[in-house]
């Protein structure tokens, strides 16, 4: 039944609920002038924001005040093609701790990788200090393509690192290589004793789930504790996965999209594949699937209970209804904008602020009236 669901979603006919008309959605923007801004994190002692921008600045802002100058201290990134700074997440104790995580795309002698690190954000939120990277994607082999490089920790406080394949399809198959994985460590970036693989002398002991193309979203499902991620496809199959301990989500081998040029994906099989484990909802037609963030907030009840997804390519925000682990209907908001959505996150007040992917990348604030 899925696969009819996705290929009436992909000739534009939403199976809705009740969508939001345009006089319902109230959008507020609150910044703009960033330079294609990549993600977002709320400092929860002064109602302030973290912002990174790809080619390399972490900002902080607040209601009220300009945008500040680059915060000091972050290590200097690869900003080429896709490259650049990626995601900020605050510590789980970061009250008393104050260390923010970074992921980055860093060069090394010829080709690059995805990079995580954290450093202690100073009281007045303009410097990280003690700076330290606590883990290297290996081999690096990108040219500019595929990072992945979302981050989020589990109620246990085990931090997960989204690992795009590089644009080398078969290493989201090798274990013995990060590329198409996503990884587990502890918060100070030691291997958990439990990770998959860890006593497997042939694979890298921090993977905890393979077979991943380009994953750019990446949540902790507050309903059920579980790791939540998407990706993108190649022309076709973009990806809403349950994260699982050693599951192979089957790219290249399993898909549901076709190479650029219109030709089979030459490793591909189909998009059911034995041993590898199915999608909970794809796209026939890829919207570009970016940040992902789940509505578990009481401000705005009609959303309770959805996913929310940017758009880059198709310039929307998605709204994903679920019923336990299934995708009841989806609906497009913002599509009127014609801006490519790179980040999305609930806030503590429980409204939705997504980032614009642009020169001049904005902040927006959604709602319901």
């Amino acid at each position: 039944m899925r696969w009819i669901i996705t290929l009436l979603l992909s000739g534009g006919l939403l199976m809705l609920g009740a969508p939001a008309t345009a006089a319902e959605l109230k959008v507020t923007q609150l910044l703009t002038g960033m330079d294609h801004p990549w993600s977002l994190a709320f400092l929860p002692q002064d109602n302030g924001v973290l912002i990174t921008e790809r080619p390399g600045r972490l900002r902080y802002w607040r209601a009220g005040q300009p945008l500040s100058a680059p915060v000091g201290g972050v290590p200097k990134v690869y900003a080429h093609g896709q490259g650049g700074l990626f995601d900020v997440v605050l510590a789980p104790d970061f009250a008393q701790s104050r260390r923010i995580y970074l992921s980055y795309a860093e060069a090394g002698k010829d080709d690059a990788g995805t990079a995580v690190g954290y450093g202690r954000l100073s009281e007045d939120n303009q410097r990280l200090t003690d700076f330290k990277v606590i883990f290297r994607q290996l081999p690096k082999l990108s040219s500019g393509e595929h990072f992945g490089g979302r981050l989020a920790f589990d109620r246990q406080g085990f931090l997960y690192i989204s690992l795009g394949e590089n644009n080398r399809r078969p290493t989201a198959q090798d274990l013995t290589k990060h590329q198409g994985k996503i990884v587990r460590l502890t918060a100070d970036g030691e291997i958990p004793p439990d990770n998959p693989f860890v006593h497997n002398e042939n694979a890298r002991p921090e993977i905890w789930s393979l077979g991943h193309r380009n994953p750019q979203g990446l949540a902790l499902n507050p309903w059920s504790g579980v790791i939540w991620e998407n990706e993108h496809g190649p022309k076709g199959g973009d990806e809403v996965n349950i994260v699982a301990k050693g599951a192979n989500f089957g790219w290249p081998i399993a898909t549901y999209g076709i190479n650029y040029s219109g030709l089979k994906i030459p490793e591909a099989q189909g998009g059911v594949v034995a041993g590898t484990v199915q999608p909970i909802w794809y796209w026939q037609k890829s919207p570009a699937v970016s940040g992902l963030a789940f509505y578990a907030a009481d401000r705005f009840p009609r959303w309770k209970n959805s996913l929310f997804i940017g758009a880059l390519k198709q310039q929307a925000l998605i709204r994903l209804t679920l019923q336990d682990d299934k995708v009841a209907s989806e609906e497009r908001l913002l599509e009127d904008r014609q801006e490519r959505i790179r980040d999305v996150r609930v806030g503590p007040d429980g409204f939705v602020y997504v980032l614009t992917d642009e020169r001049n990348g904005k902040l927006l604030r959604l709602g319901l009236e």
